[in-house]
């Protein structure tokens, strides 16, 4: 598989957030390794920081096993192959094995909670969630070695929203001890599962504000060395006309979800292209004028070093629903899975990657799947 990298470029790995869609981000990861691409840093929302502990807090000949491990651990509950490919059979079979999961929960990962919520005391994790996670917190300590996690070579930051002031926190290993407990914050979508306390405040999925940490990667940056960032999207932020009430909730999870990445990539052209532009502003200025505060402020938004971003996305099957996040089958997950390592090979068979050259300075975006 054809691949290329400069040797000065430090790769960056960013996952959102999306549930049992996230199997795609392991294939994506595989071909990655596969082509050589080891990531220095590593950033997660939600079941994108799942992903990201198995991989930061693994050795790299484990990574893949780890990463297997857990999500045939999550399709254990419907293992048993779909009847049909497409259509809708397929469909039908999905929206199945979605509901079966809602039931009865995943294996390692949450449990229905034993008396319902409206029945539960007042302010307790049972009256504020459907599910309980104390399974994937025994996960996450079997699968991931935290020592590895907080002291080895590779950062890794994960995203999550304090439910009590609304802004949204980065838990990253540069800056503090990361345990499971960072992890599963990071992943506690309301209402199915609870906040997780850190410190004595509460946290909810970061997916809620921003289901993606690029715009994280890009300001918290160390170094001033030119990055690869490999940015890998659950969600499409392009879609068809819904036909149906069904297609409806699954177009409008879609858009919310997908975060609007080319927008922050956008921003970023744009803040770019005013810093660039006062700087030539400044050689024109007379001397008095050359060190105006102002002016500084807005030379200062250009990067001196250049990134490239490869967008990596999950598109939608006709078959898949509104439950695609939680359809935790076997057949499905494994298609997730085929379908990101898909992209990364097709993407690196493309001439726009083998041919690209290093950017002298800016943000370049390639969609190449």
């Amino acid at each position: 598989m054809a691949s290329k990298q400069t040797d000065q470029e430090r790769c960056v790995l960013v996952l959102q957030g999306g549930g049992a869609l996230g199997a795609y981000q392991g294939g994506v990861f595989e071909a990655l390794e596969h082509a050589g691409h080891d990531p220095e840093w590593v950033a997660g929302i939600s079941i994108g920081a799942i992903n990201a502990a198995l991989i930061a807090g693994n050795p790299p000949e484990r990574r893949i096993e780890r990463l297997r491990t857990f999500w045939d651990r999550a399709s254990a509950r419907v293992p048993f192959p779909a009847p049909f490919a497409e259509g809708w059979g397929r469909r039908i079979f999905n929206e199945a094995a979605a509901g079966i999961v809602a039931m009865t929960g995943i294996p390692g990962f949450f449990t229905p909670r034993a008396v319902p919520p409206w029945l539960s005391l007042p302010g307790s994790p049972e009256a504020t969630s459907l599910y309980d996670t104390a399974p994937l917190r025994e996960t996450l300590l079997e699968l991931v070695d935290f020592d590895l996690l907080n002291t080895g070579p590779m950062r890794f930051s994960v995203g999550a929203v304090n439910v009590l002031s609304g802004n949204f926190t980065y838990f990253d290993n540069r800056e503090r001890l990361i345990g499971p407990e960072h992890v599963m914050a990071s992943g506690a979508l309301p209402p199915g599962f609870p906040a997780v306390m850190i410190d004595g405040e509460p946290y909810w999925d970061g997916g809620i504000v921003s289901n993606t940490p690029l715009q994280y990667v890009l300001d918290m940056r160390e170094g001033t060395g030119p990055l690869l960032v490999f940015q890998v999207d659950l969600f499409s932020a392009r879609g068809m006309m819904p036909r149906t009430l069904a297609e409806a909730a699954q177009r409008e999870k879609d858009i919310r979800f997908s975060s609007r990445t080319r927008l922050t990539t956008d921003l970023q052209k744009r803040l770019e292209t005013m810093a660039s532009a006062a700087s030539r502003l400044a050689a024109r200025l007379p001397e008095n004028l050359k060190d105006d505060p102002d002016l500084a402020a807005l030379i200062g938004e250009a990067r001196d070093y250049p990134v490239t971003i490869l967008h990596l996305i999950n598109r939608s099957e006709d078959y898949e629903s509104q439950g695609k996040d939680y359809e935790f089958s076997r057949t499905t997950i494994e298609d997730h899975w085929n379908s990101g390592r898909r992209d990364v090979e097709h993407s690196f068979a493309s001439p726009r990657w083998k041919q690209r050259n290093l950017p002298e300075s800016g943000i370049v975006t390639l969609d190449l799947a």
